[in-house]
């Protein structure tokens, strides 16, 4: 994350913190105690781990080094929770963790009690510097990111359930028909794209660089279902023309046939979404498609994917925030990147291998956790996240 030599007070971070923590305890509010264990896919982690794991950020790399006399909790819970970070030490693998029937979910909320108590108290009597304001930033925003693999790993709990149970009974709104096929245009030349400025942004937004760009078009909407299903229903998913040599295996290893969630049954596609199982809306931007089936729509349309460089150019010009848009741009360092020191410098560099960029945000994100510089990234055959498809030529 990027440094700011400045020092926010105590307040104003202890404020955000509390929002921040009762938005994720607000988010599992409408899941019964056995939803909260659940982990049908490697990819997803049951939610009582996502509120102890974002918990176990501020104990580990806050209060332990920073609180004086701080006692952990359980020392148990540094194995249980810890998710990736080899500095820290042992901890479960990743399959393991929808068989944690202990702690219970009573024991991870007492812990996020404790733990919540734990930092009011140090925050109402301690001023952060700036290297501590950083790294509580960092926390937040951590938690944020946690916040929206909550909503989409119980998307996937409920909607891998048989009775497709709604998480919530609103009414999902409808999508509105969007202009056919408009491009926005953009010249070739010199751009500069990147972080800059104030606030916070993750290590692998910096640092700002220059790239050239040869002219090109993007499409100023996403792709909705409809268009998607016209690619469905014109055999999209038997023609090999389309697919990338391991995007044909994985739709024929997998026998993939649609986004993720639709459903055919009695003739009609039908989706599961957070209010249920309902049936397709043309109008919405298409969603749960993975980079396998977003570029082979874009070759059966004559088109392509979009670059991460020209997403970003194209920002300032284009809705976004729906979905989140695969790119064509393999997840690689920018010139200059260097990891900081310690656990910290775990968190993004080593996951530049084998991973697509997805730029944007989606309609699971928290409100102020997105940015045209952010880079989101997953494995190209991966439909669990809000994803969906621009085009561009």
């Amino acid at each position: 994350m990027e440094s700011k030599e400045m020092v926010v007070p105590s307040v104003q971070i202890l404020e955000r913190f509390r929002e921040i923590r009762r938005r994720s305890e607000e988010i599992c509010a409408p899941l019964e105690i056995e939803d909260y264990v659940v982990q049908p896919v490697v990819d997803v982690s049951p939610p009582k781990w996502h509120l102890g794991h974002s918990t176990w950020f501020f104990e580990t790399f806050i209060l332990q080094p920073h609180k004086e006399g701080y006692e952990v909790f359980d020392p148990q819970y540094n194995f249980v929770f810890n998710s990736y970070y080899e500095t820290i030490g042992a901890r479960v693998i990743r399959t393991d963790r929808g068989n944690l029937s202990r702690p219970s979910v009573a024991d991870v909320y007492r812990y996020r009690n404790y733990v919540d108590a734990q930092m009011a108290e140090f925050l109402e009597t301690h001023v952060p510097d700036a290297g501590l304001a950083s790294l509580l930033e960092l926390g937040l925003n951590h938690e944020q990111q946690h916040q929206e693999l909550l909503m989409t790993d119980i998307k996937y709990i409920l909607g891998h359930n048989p009775l497709f149970p709604a998480y919530q009974k609103e009414a999902s709104a409808t999508g509105h028909p969007k202009p056919e096929g408009r491009m926005l245009t953009f010249s070739e030349g010199l751009y500069e794209i990147g972080f800059s400025g104030e606030g916070f942004c993750f290590d692998n937004e910096l640092g700002r660089h220059t790239v050239y760009l040869n002219n090109f078009g993007i499409s100023e909407d996403t792709v909705t279902n409809g268009e998607y299903l016209e690619f469905i229903e014109a055999g999209g998913y038997m023609d090999f023309r389309y697919w990338h040599s391991d995007g044909w295996s994985w739709v024929n290893q997998k026998n993939v046939r649609s986004p993720l969630y639709w459903h055919h049954i009695d003739g009609q596609w039908m989706a599961y979404g957070l209010n249920g199982l309902q049936k397709i809306d043309p109008d919405k931007a298409v969603c749960h498609v993975s980079f396998y089936e977003a570029s082979a729509f874009a070759a059966w349309k004559g088109m392509r994917l979009p670059t991460e460089q020209e997403w970003e150019v194209a920002s300032p010009f284009i809705s976004w925030g729906e979905r989140w848009e695969w790119t064509n741009s393999a997840y690689l360092a920018y010139p200059g990147f260097k990891k900081e020191a310690g656990a910290v410098g775990e968190y993004n560099g080593k996951f530049m291998i084998n991973q697509m960029v997805l730029r944007g945000a989606s309609e699971a994100t928290p409100p102020g956790h997105s940015r045209p510089t952010y880079r989101n990234f997953f494995q190209p055959d991966l439909q669990w996240q809000f994803s969906g498809i621009r085009l561009a030529q």
